[in-house]
């Protein structure tokens, strides 16, 4: 049995696995978990994932969750370029530095913009205020101007001069305001043209490829709701709404 990796694309930690292992020529099977079809919660992927959550790998018989540990599972079992996860001891701190910073911050604030504007309305038919939306924007542009000041600073990775996990993860989560009319980067030149590294890196038709579904994300207005996911997301979405 070879290396299956179980992925929505709609995912940011989803598209993060992908690209990496699609980067680096790791041959692997990609199984497809529609998540909006609430297939996370379904018997069979509760064995590759009791934890019902995408990412997750199987590898024969060994499963893995969490999208940090399954790129450096993949980037030590493979032996990927070195300035992914740096041997040095100083650059593979400044990795780790960010992905423990990063979950609060950037994936903590980004993603709920598609919340607002997307997942909300087409879980409940409810349209939240404007208002609701520059408060996320507001919090999220304190962890912009964060991101840039410590972690960008005047270098074209967050590393250094090569791109590693903690831009491939910072990036894939900035990409989902984009996807619903958010331009995060308009006025920010020193991330816009991080961001453009970061593609360049990466390869700007993967880049796309792995982005496509969260670019059009508002075409899928018409999709039809899996009814356990949204009794799972009521009192979240109770929540957010408040």
């Amino acid at each position: 049995m070879g290396l299956e990796l179980y992925l929505d694309l709609l995912s940011q930690p989803c598209r993060a696995v992908y690209i990496f292992a699609k980067k680096n020529n790791i041959p692997f099977e990609f199984k497809h978990v529609e998540l909006f079809k609430g297939q996370h919660y379904r018997e069979e992927f509760g064995k590759v994932n009791i934890l019902k959550k995408v990412p997750a790998l199987k590898d024969g018989v060994f499963t893995l969750a969490e999208s940090t540990a399954i790129l450096l599972y993949l980037s030590r079992k493979y032996n990927t370029p070195d300035h992914w996860y740096p041997s040095d001891t100083q650059k593979r701190a400044r990795v780790d530095e960010y992905l423990s910073w990063h979950h609060t911050n950037i994936r903590g604030k980004a993603g709920k913009t598609l919340w607002i504007k997307v997942l909300i309305p087409l879980f409940t038919g409810q349209t939240l205020p404007p208002e609701k939306l520059q408060e996320v924007m507001d919090e999220l542009a304190i962890s912009l101007k964060q991101f840039e000041e410590k972690f960008l600073q005047d270098k074209p990775f967050i590393v250094g001069s090569e791109i590693s996990l903690a831009d491939l993860m910072a990036i894939v989560e900035l990409m989902q305001p984009i996807g619903v009319g958010c331009d995060i980067f308009e006025d920010r030149p020193k991330l816009s043209e991080w961001r453009n590294q970061v593609e360049e890196a990466v390869g700007k038709e993967l880049f796309q490829e792995a982005h496509e579904l969260i670019l059009n994300i508002k075409e899928l207005g018409n999709i039809q709701i899996d009814p356990q996911l949204k009794e799972h997301l009521a009192p979240l979405l109770r929540k957010m709404m408040k």
